[in-house]
Formats: structure tokens, sequence, C-alpha cells
């Protein structure tokens, strides 16, 4: 650890440490105000965006607490038990809430406690809801300082803690709500996607995988021809949610160069897709990098429907599981007072 983060976790700070060259704080929340957060469940990659396509949902959420500090550092508590580390650079909540202070001229600092809800290694953005809660609480304590792709920035960190990687495709739709399209990470570059109203059936088989293992076995090369059916299909995906083309976002629910690989991480996956689309659903495929699977419906009575074909799937297989019926989040992380 650098001296200068070792100074912002412990609650010292260096006169001389870089500041972000903007405006005085004001409006601020008062020291010790407290704020509750809802951080959501995020869907990424969309069967054929990886990295680059994501979707929030309603259901599940973590519950988060975020109280001000009048010293520069982060606190984390879990209040329910997981193992989830104290580090605030080992933190997936902690991590981006570090990388905030950097850029905060007054003696500022968070404690946060965590209500994990969405179980990591799930493959529903638990360590994005994680990340994407504390800096939207954070930033509403400060009066909205920050601005979203800011604060996309930040918990980005928080996806490095967990993966190695700095991505966006759980973090931003976490935060804007939605459908989100990252053109870019360098430049950050967020496109927000008209979001037509859909039905999401997940299943949760009780296995975890974990994210930076998921990315370790995907091939770092891909044949030409596959890339232009990836490319065409996340076009269509697109194309498809603008235009509210339920048949259009069923043929782009295709994946050429992820999914063949990781899908072998899932047992019952390919039983779970095929026979899911007999009962009715657009499409679908794995969420994030699994073990979660999801799929899209066009209304409440065929996403159940599909739900009990899962059930019926991995009843069978003898996996325990969890299933989740939801809508799409446009709304993002949401802070309740």
């Amino acid at each position: 650890m650098n001296e200068h983060l070792n100074e912002i976790i412990t609650g010292h700070i260096n006169s001389d440490a870089p500041l972000r060259d903007m405006k005085v704080l004001s409006g601020i929340s008062a020291i010790g105000t407290i704020v509750k957060v809802l951080a959501p469940a995020t869907v990424a990659n969309l069967v054929c965006g990886f990295d680059v396509l994501g979707m929030c949902l309603n259901e599940p959420n973590d519950l988060m607490e975020i109280r001000l500090l009048d010293e520069k550092k982060v606190i984390i508590i879990s209040a329910d038990g997981y193992l989830l580390p104290l580090d605030p650079m080992q933190n997936t909540a902690g991590a981006p809430l570090v990388e905030m202070l950097h850029e905060l001229p007054d003696n500022i600092g968070f404690e946060v406690t965590i209500h994990k809800k969405i179980k990591p290694g799930s493959g529903i953005g638990s360590s994005a809801a994680s990340a994407a809660g504390a800096v939207v609480g954070a930033n509403y304590l400060l009066n909205n300082f920050f601005s979203k792709q800011d604060l996309v920035r930040f918990a980005m960190f928080g996806e490095k803690v967990a993966s190695g990687v700095k991505h966006a495709d759980n973090i931003a739709p976490c935060i804007y709500g939605g459908i989100t399209l990252i053109r870019s990470i360098h430049p950050l570059d967020i496109v927000p996607i008209p979001t037509p109203d859909l039905f999401v059936t997940i299943v949760h088989p009780q296995i975890e995988v974990r994210t930076s293992d998921a990315r370790q076995i995907l091939r770092k090369e891909v044949l030409l021809k596959d890339a232009i059916k990836q490319w065409g299909n996340i076009a269509g995906l697109v194309a498809g949610f603008m235009q509210n083309d339920l048949s259009l976002i069923g043929r782009s629910l295709e994946d050429v160069i992820i999914e063949p690989v990781r899908s072998i991480l899932i047992p019952g996956f390919d039983e779970v897709k095929f026979k899911c689309k007999e009962a009715g659903a657009l499409g679908g495929g794995i969420s994030g990098s699994g073990p979660s699977v999801f799929m899209l419906s066009k209304d409440e009575p065929t996403a159940r429907a599909v739900e009990n074909v899962m059930k019926q799937i991995y009843d069978r297989i003898g996996l325990d599981y969890h299933t989740y019926v939801t809508t799409i989040n446009k709304t993002g992380v949401r802070v309740e007072l």
C-alpha cells in the first residue's frame, strides 16, 4: 500500500496530497448523518455484450448504511455475518470510497454498514452493488457533488478488487438504472439505452463461480467470423431495445465467443436455456460470469412459466438454487432517508 493511501485509511492525510481542482463543497449533510441505500442486482453482458452491456434489476438488493465522518478514513462494517474484508482497500465498497477521498478537499470520511443480500459469486453483480451503493450514498451526503460518470469511475475500483479488472458493465446500470452500453472505459463513455418493459427470470444454482476464475478460462484470441457474428448480435440487441422489437431482441441474444467457454462451469445450462425458450422466453444466458442464468420474457405469466422450468431442471439435477422473477430497474441505486 502506498503512503498516501495509508494516510487516507488511517485518517491522516498529508496537506500536499493531490486534490481535485474544483469548487469548495457546499450544502453537505451534517457530520454523523446516515443514509440508507438499496443497491440492486445487475445482469452483465446480456449474452453477447461482454463487458459492454448491462441491465439493472428491481430484485434482489443489498441494504447499506452510509455515515458521514469528520476524518479522512473509511470504516467497513459487515452487519450479517458475511466474511467481508474490513480493510477498505480490499473491500468492494471501501476501495471506491478511498478513491473518492482523493478528490475531496475537506476532512471527510465514511462509515459503511453492509447488509449483504446479493450473494458474492452469484453472477448478479454482488461486488457492483456494494461499490455502486457506497458511492451513490456517499455522494448523496455530499449534496450530489459528483456526477454519475464520476461515481462509475470510482466504483470501478471495487470491481478491480473483486476481479482484478476495472469494468463497468454491472456498475453503470447499477448507478444509471435501466440498460447501459459502455462504449469505452478509457475514456469512460456510458450510453443509457431505452429500456423496454420486460420481465426477468433468474435462477442461481448454489455454487460459486469467481469472476476472476471465469475470466482466466476465456480465449485471448477469437476467429474473425465469430467476431463478425458477435458484432451483429450486439448491434441487433441494442437496436431491439431501442425499437422495442421483441423478436429482434430474442434473435440477438446469442453469444458465440464467451458462453461456449463459461457454460461448462454451470450444471444444466444448455437444458435450461433450451427449455426456457420452449416455455416462451425471448432468450437469455449466463448472467455475468455465472453461475446465475437469466431469461427475458414479454409478460409475467411467461416469466413464471420460465421459473417453473428452471425449478424442475434443478430439482431433477439435485442442486440447490434460488430463483427470482423481477423487472428491469430503471432508476438504479436508491437512497432512503
